[in-house]
């Protein structure tokens, strides 16, 4: 289990009990230390998450992540296909977590991480439930791998080079055969993943 943003060890004590280790990052110095070695499966980093290899075994992630890191840390978790993320749940900001579970409108960002993981929107956190209480709510994003992708993972880099060229240039610059000629009128963010894997599986 990998935990971003341990911070006081408030959501580490829970993955400690359930969990047969955690590997829980933490930038701050002064709260890691307060930390450490408070529970015997559980190990301690000191940095920036973003400078951390994720790990080689398969493995889920279960954090409340720094607000102000959110999207860093999605590119962190997602931009690789090949990787061995099996799962994240996320407490992030309420309208984080609504964006990336709905398919419309979409983003380049949602397009392509939801051709390899599955999105959805388990439940809102009030700001009770914070302490300290932060100026949002929050909500809990799960990411689960799909059993089969939408688009090759070895092709990733080269899938969201299409999609970005089709956000900003349109759909009637990416779109080619039977399937791209009826879609080449709508907007680039009407299309959910689905449909951008189509429109990719044409185009190759």
């Amino acid at each position: 289990m990998l935990e971003i943003g341990a911070g006081r060890g408030r959501l580490t004590e829970e993955l400690a009990r359930v969990a047969g280790r955690v590997l829980a990052i933490e930038v701050d110095p002064a709260l890691a230390r307060s930390l450490d070695g408070r529970w015997g499966n559980v190990e301690i980093v000191v940095a920036d998450a973003t400078s951390v290899e994720l790990p080689d075994d398969p493995f889920r992630v279960v954090s409340n992540l720094p607000f102000h890191r959110t999207t860093d840390l999605l590119h962190l978790l997602l931009d690789d296909p090949e990787g061995s993320l099996v799962r994240a749940d996320l407490v992030v900001e309420w309208e984080v977590a609504v964006k990336r579970a709905l398919p419309w409108p979409s983003s380049v960002n949602g397009v392509v991480w939801s051709a390899f993981w599955e999105p959805s929107l388990a439940r809102r956190l009030p700001r009770s439930a914070f302490s300290p209480s932060p100026a949002v709510a929050a909500g809990v994003l799960v990411l689960c791998r799909r059993g089969v992708p939408l688009v090759e993972p070895r092709a990733a880099v080269a899938y969201r080079r299409f999609v970005v060229a089709g956000f900003r240039k349109g759909l009637r610059h990416v779109a080619g055969g039977r399937r791209g000629r009826g879609l080449r009128g709508r907007p680039a963010r009407d299309l959910d993943a689905h449909e951008w894997a189509a429109l990719f599986a044409d185009s190759s």
